[in-house]
């Protein structure tokens, strides 16, 4: 490392301490750092300069009592501890992410889904022959973290075991904390018409990840929300106890510095954070955007294939799973917890990301949706969306899922003498959807990457009148190439019901079913 670099990390720390009053300059000095992925001390890569660096992005108090989880400032004067994780990666929009040595880098995975892994940051951290041995290697302590009930089918239990610091249970009493918008109760009478909103928009102030969730619709089967955050999480870490969490990003990559590992995922790709598994969230791009699944039900799983065969659709050799990586640092932290629907705050005097190995089958994955072997027809019709099934979560009703989902992905349309867009259609189901990226082939208008649209059980939907009227005079002797997409789709077997702010929202279409009102009458009994 040179002394240039030494004095740049140096100055840019002292024109933000600067900031913050003379009597903290004492703090200007670059500061060592811990890797995640060893006990090496590090210095913290600058990365690529933004035009103007955002230095109000800061550590938070442990809060007491019920403050607003959006009030919480650091006070640096009560804590003065070494800031592994202060500011995020200083990187431009897309950027190299750069490891903390300042090395563009790119984070190990272990490939396969649900597949029994084993993975150990320092050497000979894994026990070998027993989960649990008097002593633990390191002075590590062991831990189960359990996804699924003891005598769950060989098939279908999911657990893991953690050689950690300290166990999970070294935290102060949970306090109750205000929800903001991120809720767990959708008791709202849904109205049976089409909805569209607009992409949720990035708030002025710093707001993390958990602070930037807005919670849309729900059900028994999941809740489903939107995140827009313009910080990263510092000494800050969440959990949930209701459900896994299927993150979508939208815009701006997500750095998913878990328990277990870090996952480093971008737009067009998805993470799935297990039930219970404590995670922080940075941001590489400085801003993000997305949308998230919450899981109530059975964990997610790829679909049988049936008559497709052994091969197609999701693969499971591109899931990937994150190697063990630790950081060992005693700091204030906050440890929020979503429970029964309700978001509480405890206090820790470590940071809780200190898992040193881990074997097991209960750990977050992501998967790039750019990987997905679409299929179609060859000859004609459109089939069912079905056959765009990423991921499922299981009811005990055979072929009838909790929630589905699903990606449209770019593709070939081929089918003669066929309306090639998605058909009319209502549907036993609902049907919750977002864009990704580019444009949504069964709307043409108002569909915009960021927003989202909701049909509910039996509600009319399909394409708009320019759509349609474009895909009736097409020549369907010639194939169509839908490229530079990518739309997804929430589907559960119950009712979703927006929320009070879904409905009420700016950011919500009003005028979202005139999209249909243009679709002209042609009906002529004399020309069959």
């Amino acid at each position: 490392m040179t002394d240039g670099y030494l004095a740049v990390a140096r100055s840019i720390q002292i024109v933000e301490l600067a900031q913050l009053g003379a009597d903290r300059r004492r703090m200007a000095e670059a500061l060592p750092v811990r890797s995640l992925h060893s006990n090496k001390i590090m210095h913290r890569d600058v990365g690529d300069l933004p035009e103007k660096p955002d230095f109000r992005i800061a550590m938070r108090n442990i809060p007491t009592g019920q403050p607003s989880a959006r009030q919480r400032e650091l006070d640096f004067r009560s804590r003065p501890q070494r800031r592994d994780r202060g500011r995020p990666m200083l990187t431009k929009t897309n950027a190299p992410v750069h490891d903390r040595a300042g090395t563009e880098t790119k984070q190990r995975y272990q490939s396969g889904f649900g597949n029994e892994f084993a993975t150990e940051s320092l050497p000979g951290a894994l026990p070998v022959g027993r989960n649990s041995p008097q002593r633990c290697a390191y002075g590590l302590y062991a831990e189960q973290l359990s996804g699924a009930a003891f005598t769950a089918p060989r098939s279908e239990n999911r657990r893991s075991w953690l050689y950690r610091i300290r166990p999970a249970v070294t935290h102060k009493p949970f306090q109750q904390i205000p929800n903001g918008s991120f809720v767990g109760t959708f008791d709202v009478p849904p109205p049976p018409h089409q909805l569209r909103w607009n992409p949720l928009r990035y708030p002025d102030a710093s707001i993390d990840f958990v602070d930037g969730i807005v919670t849309m619709a729900g059900n028994e089967a999941c809740g489903i929300h939107m995140y827009a955050a313009t910080a990263s999480m510092v000494d800050r870490y969440f959990y949930d106890a209701d459900g896994e969490l299927l993150i979508v990003p939208q815009e701006g990559r997500l750095r998913l510095a878990t328990e277990l590992g870090v996952l480093d995922v971008e737009p067009q790709e998805i993470a799935v954070i297990p039930r219970g598994v404590r995670f922080g969230v940075e941001l590489p791009d400085w801003r993000a955007r997305g949308y998230i699944c919450e899981n109530y039900g059975s964990l997610f799983r790829l679909p049988d294939l049936g008559v497709i065969g052994s091969n197609g659709l999701a693969n499971p050799r591109d899931f990937l799973t994150p190697v063990a990586a630790y950081e060992d640092r005693d700091v204030r932290s906050e440890l929020v917890a979503k429970f029964k629907g309700q978001l509480w705050t405890a206090e820790m005097d470590h940071c809780p990301l200190d898992v040193v190995a881990w074997h097991g089958n209960y750990a977050p994955y992501k998967y790039d949706l750019r990987r997905f072997n679409t299929i179609g027809s060859i000859s004609f019709d459109h089939p069912d969306p079905s056959i765009f099934l990423v991921l499922q979560s299981r009811s005990a009703i055979a072929g009838v899922d909790n929630i589905d989902f699903v990606i449209f992905p770019p593709r070939i349309l081929s089918m003669e003498d066929t309306f090639r867009p998605p058909w009319y259609h209502r549907n036993i189901a609902s049907e919750f959807m977002g864009l990704i990226h580019g444009e949504y082939d069964a709307k043409a208008e108002g569909f915009v990457p960021g927003g989202a649209s909701l049909h509910n059980c039996m509600t009319g939907h399909g394409p708009d009148a320019d759509t349609f009227e474009k895909a009736s005079a097409a020549d369907t002797s010639k194939p169509h190439y839908i490229r530079d997409t990518m739309a997804f789709m929430f589907e559960t077997a119950e009712v979703i019901r927006p929320t009070e702010y879904a409905l009420h929202t700016s950011e919500l279409q009003r005028d979202y079913a005139n999209c249909w009102q243009g679709l002209q009458r042609h009906f002529d009994p004399s020309k069959p």
